[in-house]
């Protein structure tokens, strides 16, 4: 057999770190799925209902994982429909590498079905993916994509997707003598100069007064939670999360004030109000995590590390990976030394000030860590939200039901509206697991795909994925639970049904007058109509408080999928500071 281009592609993804690939097949895709097949179980396909899902799949693959995401798709409609996922990944900086098929290169400009070369009218592939990618290219030739997937690389670990568009033809090429591939050694980028003005800041503030740390999703790319939990404890410092960094820090430790922003926590302004600097790691601090902060936060000296600059005054230190950051701040307040002996291995490569240079790697430090508990958790204060008295369950009745059942290490995925403002807000993530909630674009029904590609990487290592949507978020990708039936993943679907677009409820009801509403739904019973589709799965239905116990002992119990259906308020305002601000 010749070695395709196709087979080049699947050879390398063991090496890259990926064992799965998410996609939907289709004619102008269909020569990698051949690949996947011929390599005897090196890297699995996973085939999704729906593209978007795919890209989800891959989106959280590479969030729980810090790892990269893979996914797949033909040409014309299945292209398009990646184009929700991978914006996601580009607004929270997510690796993720999108390998999309592309009619013949022969048939270009001449009337191609589902043609998108930019030639003779058709749709340009290049431009489209160009405005959500970190890196887009065309492979014309397989001499071409060594370099065009070394370039792919480089830019996806910056932070974000990157684009091969891949022509049938070329799929099927024979390599010939290219050699095989090689990923360039990971490389940090950490300006000495930024960091050494954040050093100066974050040392005086250390001498003069409590330092508040606020973590970000990059915490979790990077992978830098034990560097981070190091770093609170060497400065006594006081911790909050982003809303889509709950997992960055145990929400157990006694430090832990809660979430940042719009469904953020009183514990949190106060410190904020007693602290001598605000230490950002990760997060620019965008609307969603700074919204009831922004008079504290113009009142406090704000130092920053990590990719992308804050949307506040700050001296920022710009750097790719912020353990490398993290743990040369520690060093600098140990005098020089690390006392650890034992812990988690974290590896790092220091770059000199110069200008970022993806493929250099100088120096590399080992260090070890170990943290230890010494008192309990805080409690944290609720946001007040007016009493709700229609049909249904609670939010923070179901959310404090969840939270006494989850098992140990579990990883929560929570989808937008009204549903995920309660999860961020009340519940706690379990320690060792994962926590994540896509606001980068907000796409409902993200987390079911995210989920999904979550466990397939994270289940052999025996945590469980719980998926929390809202019926309306079910509605747009919730049968992608038929791939994780398909797989016997162990991922547990948790509904909240109110019968409605439940956050276009609360605005039409705040903002609108409740005047009217185009935001409710015909009563649907979903674990009913789910337990006909599948038999073998099991599902549960809650319509009272008394039922949820057992019902989550049996969901969240057992091996392989399971799904919930709890009926809700849909006239409940959630812990969502805009909302509340609004409400009379």
């Amino acid at each position: 057999m010749p070695d395709r281009v196709v087979d080049y592609l699947v050879r390398t993804m063991p090496d890259l770190g990926v064992r799965h690939i998410f996609g939907v097949d289709g004619a102008n895709i269909e020569d990698l799925y051949d690949a996947v097949f011929d390599a005897g179980g090196a890297v699995t396909g996973v085939v999704a209902k729906h593209e978007f899902s795919a890209a989800t799949m891959a989106d959280g693959c590479a969030r729980s994982t810090s790892g990269l995401g893979v996914v797949a798709a033909t040409s014309g409609g299945g292209a398009m429909n990646l184009v929700a996922g991978l914006a996601e990944s580009y607004a929270s900086r997510v690796p993720v590498l999108a390998l999309i098929g592309q009619p013949p290169t022969a048939l270009e400009g001449h009337g191609a079905f589902q043609d998108s070369s930019g030639q003779a009218g058709a749709i340009d592939a290049v431009r489209l993916f160009s405005s959500i990618s970190r890196y887009c290219a065309r492979v014309a030739a397989p001499a071409e994509l060594p370099e065009r997937l070394a370039r792919a690389l480089r830019a996806a670990r910056r932070g974000g997707p990157s684009v091969l568009l891949l022509p049938k033809d070329v799929q099927q090429a024979d390599m010939g003598d290219i050699p095989a591939f090689r990923p360039d050694p990971r490389a940090t980028w950490l300006d000495d100069d930024e960091l050494e003005r954040v050093m100066t800041a974050l040392e005086t503030a250390h001498n003069l007064g409590s330092v508040v740390v606020i973590a970000g999703d990059q915490v979790a790319r990077d992978d830098a939670r034990t560097a981070l939990a190091e770093l609170v404890a060497e400065l006594g410092a006081q911790v909050g999360v982003a809303p889509d960094a709950k997992d960055t820090y145990d929400n157990s430790e006694p430090a832990f004030c809660g979430v940042a922003g719009t469904m953020g926590h009183r514990e949190l302004a106060q410190a904020l109000e007693a602290a001598a600097l605000c230490l950002l790691v990760g997060t620019p601090m965008p609307v969603t995590a700074r919204t009831g902060l922004d008079d504290l936060l113009a009142r406090t000296t704000i130092a920053s590390i990590g990719l992308a600059m804050p949307h506040l005054p700050a001296v920022h230190a710009t750097c790719t990976d912020v353990a490398v950051a993290l743990r040369t701040i520690l060093e600098r307040l140990r005098g020089g030394h690390d006392g650890h002996a034992d812990g988690e291995l974290a590896e790092s490569i220091i770059a000199p000030a110069a200008p970022p240079d993806p493929a250099s790697s100088v120096a590399t430090a080992v260090r070890t860590t170990r943290v230890t508990r010494t008192a309990p958790a805080r409690t944290l204060t609720p946001m007040a939200v007016p009493e709700s008295h229609g049909p249904g369950l609670r939010y923070r009745h179901i959310v404090a039901a969840i939270q006494a059942a989850l098992p140990d290490g579990a990883d929560v995925f929570a989808d937008a509206g009204n549903t995920g403002a309660a999860v961020v807000h009340q519940l706690r993530v379990p320690r060792d697991g994962r926590f994540v909630v896509a606001l980068g674009m907000g796409g409902m029904g993200y987390a079911f795909g995210a989920g999904i590609g979550s466990a397939f990487a994270r289940a052999p290592d025996g945590h469980r994925t719980v998926v929390i949507a809202g019926d309306g978020s079910f509605f747009m990708h919730g049968m992608e639970l038929h791939t994780a039936i398909e797989h016997a993943l162990p991922i547990t679907f948790i509904v909240f049904n109110n019968n409605a677009h439940a956050m276009c409820v609360t605005r039409e009801q705040l903002l609108y007058r409740d005047r009217y509403s185009f935001n409710r739904f015909q009563p649907a019973r979903l674990g009913d109509g789910v337990a006909a589709m599948f038999p073998q799965l099991r599902v549960c239905s809650v319509h009272t408080l008394a039922e949820l116990p057992a019902a989550l002992t049996e969901c969240l119990g057992g091996p392989g999928p399971s799904f919930l259906s709890i009926d809700c308020d849909p006239d409940e305002i959630p812990p969502f500071l805009p909302f509340l601000r609004s409400s009379p």
